[in-house]
């Protein structure tokens, strides 16, 4: 499983910030032209909605997982979540929680 929780952190940076890249290059950090871009039809709005609720799951799974145990890093993933999204986010915290079982 740790193999394919890095292979997953990999492509949850690339696949996102190959589409994120050319418009940093092109606009720079430019968040009211990100927002307009993001949110002008529904359907757009519905992938945007669904990372936010993703994210807000996966913030409560990690606070009630750390409950359980310590995962060790576990603030790497919020860090995570805020610069890239849920697609590295998850799997790093997967990779953590379980990195963290086979050291006990």
């Amino acid at each position: 499983m740790k193999y394919l929780y890095i292979a997953l952190c990999v492509a949850g940076v690339a696949v996102p910030y190959y589409f994120f890249a050319p418009f940093v290059l092109e606009h720079g950090l430019n968040i009211s032209l990100f927002m307009h871009q993001l949110m002008p039809t529904p359907v757009s709005s519905f992938f945007g909605a669904d990372v936010v609720v993703s994210s807000v799951a996966l913030w409560a799974f990690i606070a009630y997982e750390r409950r359980k145990r310590p995962v060790r890093l576990w603030w790497l993933c919020i860090i995570a979540n805020l610069a890239v999204g849920v697609s590295l986010a998850l799997p790093l915290f997967l990779l953590l929680r379980h990195s963290s079982e086979r050291a006990n």
